[in-house]
């Protein structure tokens, strides 16, 4: 036994799964097409097999991929980040959290007001997050009236200015939101502070300072039983707001990839000669910052930021060390859509030798993740789904 890091890109689509135009995503594939239209060359992905999972124009397949590859299939109702993390950790979602295509209702809006002593909102309908501020944030900064938006996802998210509510303010205000206005029938998946910076006509979201409050995951779910279980457990990324702050030893937040790359690297060097951590990592810089904003050649761009840093998360990995790479839903930003996309993921497993085959195939649910992972720890039977990995 040693340890496991599981890495996933946010928003890394393989494809539409069967149900796609059941959620308007029919066609999309995220990789797929950045890669036709960036030519986007990812080597040390490639050589691991990400070009043997699907055909893709400038990733091709080789003979023989150092890990073993496949691709996931997402079996709980939705496509945010929440629904596919928790699924990847052993959760199975019947019903979607719900979504609000035409804005937050009249009792909503006037709990939140009420509880945060406000004057009323701005907004309170589906927005892409620069847009919002772009077209409210001059009114925001006249009034002090937070603005408020959601999205295709299940979300609740809250914009203001830090010269006009500081941030911690903020935090306050969504924190009210999720235990106080969000909950029952209205239990988005998350609240979202969102803090921005600037001058009309040239407003910034500052990434850095998001803050996710999310749903307690249901239990069992992976974190937290591999913590019931005597083993240590980090989180890098998001993962952490994702969990509600549950399930880990320690956790890092990190304002970039790059920043998450980092923290991977040194993580994988402290844990030399080390045995019995899971390492759970987001890197969310393809999916907020590019997926999002339709822009694929900032997309190809970060997977090959993540791409140069493979060579050395191999180099730190110790004997029966395994490191999987997988994705959380599509965001396919050639559409003309803004939001995630219902798209099979990737799964690159190394070493391959770990694994019970080097194509691993499709898989009938993201849970076999959490089956695999707990199958490499030794703990008993607890979530649905197949291991892809051996027994050591």
């Amino acid at each position: 036994m040693g340890n496991i890091h599981l890495i996933v890109i946010d928003g890394l689509g393989v494809g539409a799964q069967e149900d796609a135009d059941d959620y308007g995503d029919e066609g999309s594939n995220t990789l797929g097409h950045i890669c036709a239209v960036t030519g986007c060359k990812l080597p040390n992905f490639q050589r691991l097999g990400l070009g043997n999972i699907i055909p893709l124009d400038s990733v091709p397949p080789v003979p023989e991929p150092w890990a073993a590859f496949g691709k996931m299939r997402e079996v709980s109702a939705g496509k945010d980040s929440t629904t596919g993390h928790w699924e990847i950790s052993g959760v199975k979602l019947d019903r979607p959290f719900p979504t609000y295509s035409n804005g937050f209702p009249e009792d909503v809006i006037d709990a939140f007001c009420k509880g945060i002593a406000v004057d009323g909102v701005l907004a309170n309908r589906p927005y892409s997050g620069t847009a919002v501020i772009a077209d409210y944030g001059e009114e925001h900064l006249r009034t002090g009236k937070p603005i408020v938006y959601t999205s295709a996802d299940s979300v609740f998210q809250v914009a203001c200015h830090v010269d006009v509510t500081p941030v911690e303010k903020l935090y306050e205000w969504c924190r009210f939101a999720r235990e106080n206005v969000m909950t029952g029938k209205h239990s988005v998946g998350r609240v979202i502070a969102r803090p921005f910076q600037g001058n009309p006509g040239d407003f910034q979201r500052i990434s850095e300072q998001r803050h996710d409050f999310s749903l307690n995951a249901p239990v069992p779910n992976l974190p937290q039983t591999l913590l019931d279980s005597g083993l240590k457990t980090y989180s890098i990324g998001k993962v952490i707001d994702l969990f509600a702050e549950k399930g880990f030893t320690q956790y890092r937040r990190t304002k970039s990839n790059d920043e998450g790359l980092a923290q991977i690297l040194n993580i994988m060097s402290a844990f030399r000669n080390q045995s019995g951590n899971f390492v759970f990592t987001n890197l969310i810089d393809t999916d907020q910052l590019f997926g999002h904003r339709n822009d694929p050649g900032g997309y190809a761009s970060a997977l090959q930021v993540i791409d140069r840093a493979v060579p050395a998360m191999l180099e730190r990995l110790n004997e029966g060390d395994v490191l999987i790479f997988t994705g959380d839903h599509g965001n396919d930003p050639t559409t003309k859509s803004t939001d995630h996309a219902r798209e099979f993921t990737p799964l690159l497993v190394y070493p391959a030798k770990a694994c019970s085959s080097t194509d691993l195939g499709t898989r009938s649910t993201f849970r076999d993740i959490a089956v695999s992972v707990t199958d490499y720890f030794g703990i008993g039977k607890v979530f649905e789904g197949k291991s892809f990995l051996n027994r050591k």
